[in-house]
């Protein structure tokens, strides 16, 4: 993916994006035969794939964490023909990183339709809508879009997604206390607590978090974050909404989150959204796309790039 910038309410923005077309090119030994298959398939050539509207999909991270966290799914799903872009919101990443900024769920949404604006995602004539990729933090913003700009949204995916909270719960209070007092042993400790078996925590990312959140404003903008988003919620009435509005919707969680348990938030998602896709990823906890990327990959691509799901 190609690393940019833009500026959005006078900050610095970073996101990642990733071509569809440019990516073809790239690897056109392989993807000559991927494309001629693909079009006789639907008896399209490559000049009438050109003009059909672009499909757009954003990818929102959840807290603590930035767009690199996707892995290369965004990248893989480029080679389905979508344009993929990948968020650091502000106070995260490389983001810029106001102290004096509340960090709140209105605040990111604002920005976040600012930034799909200011990008011009919507604007090509190619592209009318966008579909959101949103996990915990990054589910509830999502969720949020949806409910109060439903004309810009095409479908929505929730991973693990927050929203439902009226407290923090004692992983993210960990969490919490890990971020302002960051130290190799206690930041190791409670990722090994977020994941469904603690080898898949490797010492790059514990030691990528410690450097992240020691930058100037990340501690701010990571309890600011965490505070509000653990302690609103967006309501089974506005969840209900996105229903009502026909927005395609795909719920995935990990069978054994104990940062947003399974057990006490997936169905209520499941429930409010009628018509949804919902999946449990077994053998994975809160970001089940870091422990089982190609089965993630697999249920986003199924849902994203065929119509009607």
């Amino acid at each position: 993916m190609e690393q940019h910038f833009v500026k959005v309410d006078g900050m610095n923005i970073r996101y990642l994006e990733s071509n569809p077309t440019k990516l073809i090119n790239a690897t056109s030994n392989i993807l000559e035969n991927f494309t001629t298959v693909n079009s006789s398939d639907d008896n399209n050539t490559s000049d009438s794939r050109r003009k059909k509207k672009r499909q757009s999909v954003l990818f929102i991270h959840g807290i603590g964490t930035t767009a690199d966290r996707w892995l290369d799914i965004p990248d893989a799903l480029a080679l389905s023909g979508l344009h993929t872009i990948a968020i650091d919101l502000p106070g995260f990443g490389a983001s810029d990183k106001p102290e004096g900024m509340d960090y709140t769920i209105e605040r990111f949404t604002n920005i976040i339709v600012k930034f799909i604006h200011e990008t011009k995602i919507v604007e090509d004539d190619n592209v009318d809508k966008i579909s959101i990729v949103g996990h915990s933090l990054g589910g509830y913003i999502a969720a949020q879009i949806a409910v109060e700009n439903n004309d810009l949204i095409d479908k929505l995916v929730l991973i693990d997604s927050s929203g439902m909270l009226t407290e923090p719960t004692p992983i993210l209070e960990q969490y919490l206390e890990a971020a302002k007092n960051p130290t190799k042993g206690e930041v190791r400790a409670i990722f090994e607590k977020m994941v469904a078996n603690p080898w898949r925590i490797p010492d790059t990312l514990v030691d990528d978090f410690i450097i992240r959140i020691s930058a100037r404003g990340a501690k701010h903008a990571f309890e600011s974050a965490l505070n509000n988003s653990a302690t609103t919620q967006i309501g089974v009435d506005r969840l209900k909404q996105i229903s009502n509005y026909d927005i395609s919707t795909l719920i995935i969680w990990g069978e054994k989150d104990r940062v947003i348990p399974t057990e006490e938030h997936y169905k209520v998602f499941a429930d409010a959204i009628k018509n949804s896709n919902a999946v449990i990823v077994n053998d994975a906890g809160h970001a089940p796309f870091s422990e089982k990327p190609a089965l993630v990959y697999e249920l986003l691509r199924r849902f994203l790039v065929y119509p009607g799901k």
